[in-house]
């Protein structure tokens, strides 16, 4: 099951996902990322595709559409399943050190 490797994820994966509740290709994820957190957290081709590859492969994504080299993603239930989850534990984590 895609939740046992992805138990937590990084931040790099959770903006990823995040981003994909809209349909996005790598380029706009990548533009997106960057400016959603004002350009700290980045992410490289390399990682992107590699984790787009593996959420895909998990189930957590499914692609939408190619157009030559350029391709849709979005998320899918079990990857917004995922995105909750660690949502979840990260309030969980802020509500630690409120305390």
């Amino acid at each position: 099951m895609a939740r046992d490797k992805f138990k937590t994820l990084t931040e790099q994966m959770y903006y990823i996902l995040l981003c994909l509740r809209k349909e996005r290709c790598g380029t706009d994820i990548m533009k997106d990322v960057s400016e959603m957190t004002a350009g700290r957290v980045k992410i490289g081709p390399g990682t992107l595709y590699n984790l787009l590859e593996q959420f895909a492969g998990a189930g957590m994504i499914v692609e939408t559409g190619s157009e030559g080299r350029k391709r849709s993603y979005v998320i899918t239930e079990e990857g917004q399943r995922a995105l909750r989850a660690e949502y979840e534990r990260l309030l969980l984590q802020v509500k630690d050190f409120e305390a």
